[in-house]
């Protein structure tokens, strides 16, 4: 399973950001899908998550400001991001339930 994100970007704080992760593996429509963040000098986080049957969690730190979506036919999780804080500024990261990963994207949050 290969997952490409993609949505790098500099957005000015209260702006929007939309993340895109395709993946290239088999069975995505039964798998949860997870959007995680690290930021310098900090641990991964979870930020969000939606199940198989599309249920969605969130951290704390995001909720109310970013949405989790999939698309299964295209084999697509989305997070859209909004009202973005200076803090939000990471490389977020997508992954599979059972434990794929893609490559990071930064986003970068300006003040």
């Amino acid at each position: 399973v290969q997952l490409q994100a993609s949505g790098e970007g500099l957005v000015q704080a209260g702006g929007s950001q939309r993340l895109s992760c395709t993946s290239s593996g088999g069975a995505f429509s039964f798998k949860a899908m997870e959007w995680y963040r690290q930021s310098p000098g900090r641990q991964r986080e979870l930020v969000a998550r939606i199940s198989a049957n599309f249920y969605e969690n969130y951290a704390d730190s995001v909720k109310g400001r970013f949405t989790i979506s999939r698309d299964n036919a295209k084999k697509a999780v989305y997070l859209q991001m909004d009202s973005l804080k200076p803090e939000d500024t990471a490389v977020y990261y997508c992954a599979t339930s059972d434990g794929f990963w893609g490559q990071g994207t930064l986003v970068t949050v300006s003040s």
